[in-house]
């Protein structure tokens, strides 16, 4: 009935974790999918073991190619109608997938999420990145899109239980179930896989189904538990990582408003609030010895922000603060930086 999807690379310290909430689920026709992603810490060794402990458990192993390519995989394996996703150094309650099933059912839904919350590395709580509704809402795709624009949405495919169509567009049926599934990744159409080599890959896909998915049930309450860690790949800030962190969300922006011209011509605004933010964001972390000419991103997020000052000083959406960033950058890029900083130190970094 459900399949879980969860990459697996060097996770070991936190696998059994992650693996006991899954195996702890109320929902019993559950299938747990570990898809080892080249590990070189023994992760893989103990995915075989949990393998051979439970017949609930599949594992699949795979030379590294990241967490798209590892989630890409057990999609094309999954043998549930419904696909939900976990990562390995996360954990989720014993209700959350029996929860998330029946919502799916009790409105006829293709896809039902539930709160998240963030434990930092010392186990102390840290504040919410999405807040949870007091009760069951389905959300229309325009208004979620719109608060994935505005940043109030939840994106993360781990909190969400999604189902099986929406991955395979083209075979999903009676005639494809007849047929099996061989487990080759091409079944799935392009546009239903996660993109390859981006950080922020759950947002990408997610607006590219939003449209077909159709309204998304959204449940009152935490059930999934984000464990922050610093050696996180999609977690962590480096100078190494920070052209694929911001670069990606600046991306993930012109598509959305590819998407939204498209799909959702009355979110234009906030489309563009997102892609101003967005590139903002991306000049308030880039490292300052890269905010040269030979830079052709910094070069472009520059020239776009100072083509389309005028218009962002019109949009409604933006906040007084939003503004006065976008006219420093388009002024005087590193200056804004020397601000920043002391800014930084005042507890004051939001754009």
């Amino acid at each position: 009935m459900i399949s879980v999807i969860v990459p697996v690379y060097n996770t070991r310290e936190y696998l059994k974790r992650c693996v006991d909430s899954l195996l702890k689920q109320t929902c019993s026709e559950l299938e747990i999918i570990l898809v080892d992603d080249g590990s070189t810490d023994g992760s893989g060794e103990l995915c075989d073991r949990f393998a051979a402990a439970s017949p609930q458990v599949r594992v699949f192993h795979k030379e590294n190619g990241g967490s798209s390519s590892a989630r890409n995989l057990g999609i094309a394996n999954a043998g549930g109608d419904y696909i939900g996703f976990v990562d390995s150094d996360d954990y989720v309650d014993a209700d959350m997938y029996e929860r998330l099933y029946a919502g799916v059912m009790k409105y006829h839904v293709k896809a039902a999420q539930i709160g998240r919350n963030e434990i930092g590395p010392d186990g102390s709580p840290l504040p919410d990145i999405c807040v949870p509704p007091v009760r069951e809402e389905c959300i229309a795709p325009e208004a979620f899109m719109k608060e994935l624009l505005m940043h109030r949405g939840d994106c993360s495919f781990c909190t969400k239980l999604i189902s099986r169509e929406l991955f395979f567009p083209e075979r999903f049926g009676s005639e494809a179930k007849e047929q099996g599934r061989s487990g080759d990744e091409t079944e799935t159409s392009p546009e239903r896989l996660f993109p390859v080599g981006v950080l922020n890959e759950d947002f990408h896909l997610l607006i590219g189904i939003l449209k077909e998915a159709g309204p998304i049930l959204s449940l009152p309450g935490y059930a999934y538990h984000v464990v922050y860690r610093l050696g996180s790949n999609s977690r962590k800030e480096s100078r190494e990582n920070f052209s694929r962190v911001y670069a990606d969300n600046v991306d993930n922006a012109d598509l959305a408003a590819k998407i939204v011209v498209r799909d959702y011509p009355g979110l234009e605004a906030a489309a563009f609030r997102f892609g101003i933010f967005q590139r903002l964001d991306y000049m308030l972390h880039i490292p300052v010895a890269q905010m040269n000419g030979e830079n052709k991103m910094y070069r472009e997020i520059r020239g776009y922000l100072r083509k389309n000052w005028l218009k962002s000083m019109k949009n409604p959406l933006l906040t007084g603060k939003n503004k006065v960033y976008h006219t420093l950058f388009a002024l005087a890029p590193r200056g804004v930086r020397r601000l920043h900083r002391r800014l930084r130190g005042l507890g004051k970094t939001t754009v």
